[in-house]
C-alpha cells in the first residue's frame, strides 16, 4: 500500500473489497454469521487468491503461472561458470 495522503492509498484493499462485494455478497444471503465467514473464506482461497488474473503476471491466475514456470527448464538460468585458468 501507499504511503498516508498519496493516490495509492488503500487502492488496494478498496479494489479487493469493491470484488468481495460484487462477485459474492450481494449474490448471496448468508442466515448465520458463521455461513458467511465460511463463504468469504472460499471465495478468497477458492478462487480470489489461485484463479483470478493478476496483471503482473501478464494477466494468468497464479496457478497458472506457477504451472508454467515449473514446465520451463531452468537448467540455462545458472550463473555463468568463468573458466578456470591453467
Amino acid at each position: 500500500m501507499g504511503s498516508v495522503g498519496d493516490c495509492y492509498d488503500n487502492a488496494i484493499c478498496e479494489s479487493f473489497f469493491a470484488t468481495l462485494e460484487c462477485e459474492l455478497i450481494e449474490r448471496e444471503t448468508f442466515v448465520t454469521r458463521a455461513e458467511a465467514r465460511l463463504s468469504i473464506f472460499e471465495f478468497i482461497e477458492g478462487w480470489y487468491n489461485p484463479e483470478r488474473l493478476h496483471s503482473g503476471i501478464d494477466y494468468q491466475s497464479p496457478q497458472r503461472y506457477d504451472d508454467e514456470y515449473h514446465s520451463r527448464d531452468h537448467s540455462q538460468s545458472e550463473e555463468p561458470r568463468l573458466p578456470v585458468a591453467a
